[in-house]
């Protein structure tokens, strides 16, 4: 194997990304965008081997991202009923508890721009682990309070719920607080704590120490640039 060079933002963000499916077993892996994506299949051909991957439609896809079968929505529904899901979703804004809006930005009346809708967010949120992936940490998408609850937050009590991660470009978050807060997981390297602070638009729970997100291994590297993104397309989803 070839000696690799550094690492890029997007690589790094693909193994934060694949990190958040670790130790999940044979459930269905649900990215959305092309890093999560990548970040899935890095899962399955590492660590997670059992991943069923999805192309966020209606195909299973092997490591290479080539389909390898057929999965009709009757089953990805029966899925997600019964928890045997993690999906990575995206945010067009995110509140401190988890609260996603992916429908519209300002009053609900009379919005300044009609998005998604709510599609399959709440279905999600509630029955089965849901990771978010925002490829441009900002204020305007972390944001105090959400102008549409499309995703549900720990603040709304569900029975079992679970939030795992939020990858962004600058950081990794979670919600291991004890009241279930956005907590600063680590930084990239090249970010600082003080940045990703300065781009959040509430406060963030911070650990006395915060960890630099690590970087892909030789092998991960090698895996990634000669087999899940030989053309360097992720690097794109971060301009």
């Amino acid at each position: 194997m070839a000696e690799q060079g550094p690492a890029s933002l997007a690589e790094i963000c693909i193994l934060a990304c694949a990190e958040a499916w670790r130790g999940d077993g044979a459930i269905l892996a649900s990215p959305m965008g092309l890093i999560p994506s990548l970040g899935a299949r890095l899962a399955r051909l590492t660590f997670s081997p059992e991943l069923l991957v999805t192309d966020g439609e209606a195909m299973l896809l092997d490591a290479e991202g080539k389909v390898e079968g057929w999965l009709p929505y009757r089953d990805v529904l029966r899925l997600v009923g019964t928890g045997r899901r993690h999906m990575m979703m995206g945010a067009a804004q995110l509140d401190r508890y988890g609260n996603q809006n992916i429908s519209a930005i300002g009053d609900w009346a009379r919005p300044k721009a009609q998005l998604l809708g709510v599609r399959g967010a709440p279905g999600n949120t509630i029955n089965h682990p849901v990771s978010y992936w925002v490829p441009k940490h900002s204020p305007r998408v972390f944001v105090d309070h959400v102008d549409v609850v499309s995703g549900i937050g720990y603040d709304r009590n569900p029975p079992a719920f679970e939030l795992r991660r939020v990858v962004t470009d600058k950081a990794v978050l979670d919600f291991e607080t004890p009241d279930h807060s956005m907590r600063l997981r680590s930084v990239h390297p090249g970010a600082t704590k003080e940045e990703v602070l300065s781009l959040t638009g509430f406060p963030l729970t911070v650990p006395a120490e915060v960890p630099v997100t690590p970087e892909p291994t030789e092998a991960g590297l090698a895996l990634i640039r000669e087999r899940l993104d030989p053309a360097g397309l992720a690097a794109g989803e971060l301009r």
